[in-house]
């Protein structure tokens, strides 16, 4: 059997058992799991920072689309063509003819 004596007077024994060595454990488990600013919450934080800035990337991306399509309908035969396409407007006059394909229609 090992003696007590025995034990304290190993390697790890005297570098573990240093009250620096535990303070410092017992500081940075304290700051690593139970701080108010721990990791977990470090990480949590960083996780949303990412996605705001990709949802950042995303939005100005749109606003470069919406801008592009604004600039295309200062032109009033594009304006007209949308207005045409898009919600079947029309001409006094002038009748419009929807064609639906077999396939398209379910």
């Amino acid at each position: 059997m090992v003696k007590v004596s025995e034990i304290k007077k190993t390697k790890w024994y005297l570098w573990l058992g240093n009250k620096y060595v535990i303070f410092i454990l017992l500081f940075l488990t304290w700051m690593f799991f139970f701080d108010a600013n721990n990791y977990f919450f470090h990480k949590e934080l960083s996780d949303d920072i990412k996605a705001l800035e990709e949802s950042k990337e995303f939005y100005k991306k749109e606003i470069k689309k919406d801008r592009a399509f604004i600039d295309k309908m200062k032109d009033s035969s594009e304006m007209e063509r949308f207005a045409r396409e898009k919600y079947y407007l029309k001409k006094e006059n002038e009748d419009i003819y929807i064609i639906e394909h077999q396939d398209s229609v379910e």
